[in-house]
């Protein structure tokens, strides 16, 4: 691989911002979610090796973001409702207790774009949905090496990424694409023959399409291997996470659709592989644990010891690997037509699925109903801008029609519309 090729995320180039000497200084993104707290849990760990100076949360548990500044000492906190700033205060107050200084807060929908832009030397972006596209702007902007447990930035605003990415700036903390990232120092970019993505298959592999008509809220939210939150479960559960990581690996490391392949491994220890023209797969496995990517992705170039169980070898396992059942589970090839069109389709597909994921969860489309959905969203939209260079307005304009389009056909009523005429998504 090399600078010129296009990838953005090469484990051979080193970011040209000079390491720190000691403990590196980390901001992290969405810090009460599921990636954001096992971050905590690595640093914690580490105290030698890593210092967190801010946290962004959307504001949901305000405590828990009370209790993690206070333990972690941060500079900043950083919270997306500025209606729970009054809360957040008094909660920190709690924690602090009298006398003792708070941190600085940052209030709003713009807050954690601002923070990524603060100065540390790694911005984690454990974000949920394509509201972290402005953060992994500002991160990468402002020069920060950006470890990315976002998808939505890259699927949503693959082009505006590109732009900015300095070579080496971006580290994947998503376990299928840390192992692609570990993998690919086997072999040059001459030699890679595919990247092959691997999906445990969610809580309904091996069911016919016909079979899935009647999954309930409660099945789709039992996944089998993580624990993750509602919306990566459920798009775990139609495997639209999967078509997700399969643009974010063409992406990432541009490799074309046709050379990407996905495959079905219940067990989840194999997260990815790479297949090299000479007929070799390297495999880069683990115990299903995110503290492992997380710690690559924070402490890379290094690897973080001990910082999550490894294989025992001591006693015998059995690794099952099985071909997708793309007529039961259509939303991968779906993801690489959008994928292939390129412009703000990718954008439309995300926005309507999420929207579609809430009306699921609501009771309003059956299981299989998300990805029609989303499938006759993308065919009424997806061309828009496709094959063009995008702007941040374009994104942004595109995901609106496809929420509001998308709502529309799944019955979830039209968000409220605000001061200046805009729809609020």
């Amino acid at each position: 691989m090399t600078e010129s090729s296009g990838v953005l995320a090469d484990p051979r180039l080193r970011y040209s911002a000079a390491p720190p000497e000691g403990v590196r200084e980390v901001v992290i993104l969405g810090s009460t979610g599921s990636i954001g707290t096992q971050a905590i849990d690595v640093v914690l760990a580490n105290p030698s090796r890593f210092r967190v100076t801010g946290l962004s949360a959307a504001g949901g548990r305000v405590e828990l973001l009370a209790m993690q500044a206070h333990r972690l000492q941060v500079r900043t906190v950083a919270i997306a409702q500025e209606g729970k700033v009054t809360e957040l205060r008094e909660a920190l107050r709690t924690r602090y207790g009298v006398g003792e200084p708070l941190p600085e807060i940052l209030a709003g929908p713009d807050a954690a774009a601002e923070l990524a832009g603060r100065p540390c030397h790694t911005v984690l972006n454990g974000i949920t949905g394509s509201i972290g596209l402005a953060p992994t702007l500002a991160a990468l902007r402002a020069g920060r090496v950006l470890a990315l447990a976002n998808k939505e930035s890259l699927i949503v605003g693959g082009p505006l990424v590109a732009a900015l990415a300095k070579p080496g700036q971006i580290i994947p903390v998503d376990s299928e694409h840390s192992a692609l990232f570990q993998a690919l120092l086997g072999g040059t970019r001459a030699e890679i023959g595919k990247l092959i993505v691997t999906a445990s298959g969610g809580p309904f592999r091996g069911r016919t399409r016909a079979e899935l008509a009647d999954v309930t809220r409660e099945q789709a939210l039992n996944h089998p291997t993580w624990d993750m939150g509602p919306v990566i479960t459920i798009n775990s559960a139609t495997l639209v996470n999967k078509g997700l990581e399969v643009i974010e690996a063409h992406l990432l490391y541009a490799i074309p659709f046709d050379r990407i392949e996905v495959v079905v491994h219940p067990q989840s220890y194999i997260h990815s592989m790479v297949e090299f023209t000479d007929g070799s797969t390297l495999a880069q496995l683990s115990p299903p644990d995110m503290r492992t990517p997380i710690a690559l992705g924070l402490g890379w170039p290094d690897r973080v010891p001990r910082v999550a169980p490894a294989v025992d070898w001591t006693r015998a396992h059995t690794w099952e690997f099985f071909p997708l059942d793309t007529e039961a589970f259509p939303s991968v090839p779906l993801a690489c037509h959008v994928g292939s069109l390129g412009g703000t389709a990718p954008a439309v597909y995300n926005a309507a699925n999420e929207e579609c994921v809430d009306a699921f969860l609501a009771g309003l489309l059956p299981f299989t109903g998300i990805v029609d959905t989303v499938a006759r969203v993308v065919e009424e939209q997806g061309d828009a801008f496709a094959g063009t260079s995008l702007t941040l307005p374009d994104v942004l304009e595109a995901e609106t029609r496809a929420r509001v389009r998308a709502r529309e056909l799944a019955g979830l009523p039209q968000p409220a519309p605000v001061a200046n005429g805009e729809a609020t998504v």
